[in-house]
């Protein structure tokens, strides 16, 4: 029996071929890509926490001759004299919350309704212009809203708002008191609506995305049973969306509190609490930081207005630890009632 090979010799090539080990299998690089992913993911939070702490710890150092001084009076004491080195930030705490209350109580209507309208009313060709036009205001900077609320909504406040209810109601026993103050349209009033304006396009983007991810089956059950349009979006689309709605809500008065150009233009920048007025000017502990931090010496000066922020520091804190709170106690509530 005879075979017949190849002139050329291939058949030695094939040989060696055979004889070549396997190709190596890739090596498997999915968990130590995981470690990597997770150690970085770890490391983020780390980094955010330390600075968080250290942000803090600058705060209570550079405020500690003023919390040595003062200690908890400076809460409570009106008083602010650089020229007798005498501090207390109450018109600064005051003005800062009292600002910031009014813009919540005009701004949180409002932006419901806008989310209302844009998810529920709106015709479909009105949507995405008018959504836009709501987001741009967002981007506005607040040194703009502080010049247009000093030059142009401080007089109109002031003609057709202060002046007409001080002629109303100025003679009625406390009532009178609530309308106080020179008619130049800067005071924390003025502030407050300055501050809705700038904080409605954030919660009512935050309400809209919310309402926008309720099922449609909801909705549609709700519609189906003979409700309204407002029973749908109390009975249905809110408790839904609760969590999104304080989130939202959380998120404007954030930006309230630490607002400082804007509320440096409109509120006054007066050290002095003369009646509880809306149309009285004072002071916010970011306009009081702004104005003063650069000019502020050594010593208590400098150190209390560390202590204005620490005492921001603090305000913030509370406002979000209060907002988990509620937010816990709405989810224990529906969790009974299911």
């Amino acid at each position: 029996m005879s075979s017949t090979l190849p002139a050329d010799g291939s058949h030695f090539n094939v040989s060696r071929d055979m004889k070549q080990p396997p190709p190596r299998s890739p090596v498997a690089i999915g968990p130590l890509a995981d470690r990597l992913f997770g150690w970085s993911a770890m490391g983020a939070a780390l980094l955010t926490l330390g600075l968080l702490i250290g942000i803090l710890a600058s705060l209570v150092m550079g405020a500690w001759p003023a919390i040595e001084k003062f200690g908890l009076g400076f809460l409570t004491n009106a008083v602010w004299d650089p020229v007798k080195d005498e501090y207390g930030g109450l018109v600064m705490i005051y003005g800062t919350l009292a600002s910031s209350f009014i813009a919540l109580l005009i701004a949180v209507p409002v932006s419901f309704g806008i989310a209302l309208f844009l998810t529920e009313l709106s015709p479909a060709w009105l949507k995405r212009p008018l959504g836009t036009a709501i987001e741009l205001l967002a981007a506005v900077p607040s040194i703009v809203y502080g010049m247009w609320g000093l030059l142009v909504f401080g007089p109109i406040l002031a003609t057709y708002v202060q002046q007409p209810l001080q002629r109303l109601v100025g003679d009625v026993p406390w009532l009178g008191s609530l309308v106080t103050g020179p008619p130049v349209g800067i005071g924390i009033l003025s502030a407050g609506i300055i501050l809705a304006i700038m904080i409605i396009p954030f919660i009512a983007s935050v309400m809209r995305d919310v309402f926008d991810v309720t099922p449609a089956l909801l909705k549609e059950s709700a519609y189906g049973l003979g409700c309204t349009t407002w029973e749908v979006m109390y009975k249905v689309v809110l408790p839904y969306t609760k969590a999104g709605v304080v989130g939202g809500v959380m998120l404007g008065l954030g930006r309230a509190l630490g607002e400082t150009m804007a509320i440096t233009f409109v509120i006054g920048n007066t050290n002095q609490l003369n009646s509880l007025s809306v149309f009285e000017a004072a002071n916010s502990i970011t306009s009081a930081l702004a104005n003063e931090f650069s000019e502020a010496g050594e010593g208590l000066h400098l150190a209390s207005l560390f202590y204005l922020g620490l005492v921001l520091f603090f305000i913030t804190f509370v406002v979000l630890s209060l907002s988990k709170l509620l937010l816990a106690r709405l989810r224990r509530n529906e969790g009974t009632r299911s």
